[in-house]
């Protein structure tokens, strides 16, 4: 039975503490807080993760939802207090925080389990909106990506947004950062990946033109909203394709572009 928690200050739920604010006390660096968790599906995902779950705070009722494991700590608050706490209204009723897993390897992320079957990774350019990450990565998960592959620029593919947009999937989706910075893309090529740059400039090939099954090893390049992918990335890619449209509208949003490629490169 969930232990009830009548005042915000409680030690026991200082993981969801001014949410609001962001995943982290202030001082401590990006990308070192809890992994927070919210909604009944996203959090049944996360217990189905490898992600070590620390707690689970909900309001009265809603995590009867949950088929809790023996020893996770699991707590309730009336909803204004609950509100008070993480500083915003919760609509979802569930919350959960688990410890970080440190990032893959990016050479077992090329490699995957097995070295000669088949792969598709996303590739992300200081990709840095929270929530256009979450979205690609729900879709990579639907759409039969691999894996996420990210620039030192990306957002925090862990932090809450990210992983509320993604419904929880990004936590199946192991990811690693490529420090060498377009440079890097080089050892894709040498791991057998053909990597498509999208872009909407006229001179690329046609995205449906680019045959999946001729090239078993894909990773598709996508740049931030707005500026895309950088002409140094687009040069180091083995291939520049881009989405059919209709005439006057030059480009879909990265979230949208992203699962229109995963989906006719699958």
């Amino acid at each position: 039975m969930p232990e009830p928690i009548p005042d915000p200050a409680d030690p026991r739920v200082a993981d969801f503490r001014d949410l609001h604010a962001g995943d982290r006390p202030a001082g401590r660096e990006r990308g070192t807080g809890p992994v927070i968790v919210e909604g009944v599906p996203a959090v049944q995902r996360l217990l189905a993760s490898p992600y070590p779950v620390r707690a689970v705070l909900g309001v009265p009722g809603r995590l009867a939802d949950l088929d809790l494991p023996a020893g996770v700590p699991a707590y309730e608050m009336d909803k204004w207090a609950l509100s008070e706490l993480i500083g915003f209204r919760l609509t979802r009723g569930v919350l959960a925080s688990a410890d970080r897993l440190p990032p893959a390897d990016v050479g077992a992320l090329l490699a995957g389990p097995d070295p000669a079957a088949p792969r598709r990774l996303a590739v992300l350019e200081a990709l840095n909106d929270a929530e256009n990450l979450g979205s690609i990565a729900r879709s990579a998960v639907a759409l039969g990506v691999d894996g996420l592959l990210l620039d030192p620029r990306c957002a925090d593919p862990l932090y809450r947004r990210a992983v509320r947009v993604s419904m929880g999937h990004v936590l199946a989706l192991p990811f690693a950062v490529l420090p060498d910075w377009p440079a890097g893309l080089g050892r894709l090529h040498e791991a057998g990946y053909l990597t498509v740059a999208l872009t909407p400039a006229p001179d690329a090939v046609d995205l449906a033109d680019v045959d999946p099954r001729a090239h078993p090893r894909t990773a598709v390049l996508l740049g931030a909203e707005g500026p895309g992918l950088t002409p140094e990335a687009q040069a180091a890619a083995r291939v520049r394709a881009r989405i059919p449209m209709r005439a006057g509208v030059d480009s879909l949003g990265v979230a949208a572009a992203a699962a229109v490629a995963f989906a006719t490169l699958r």
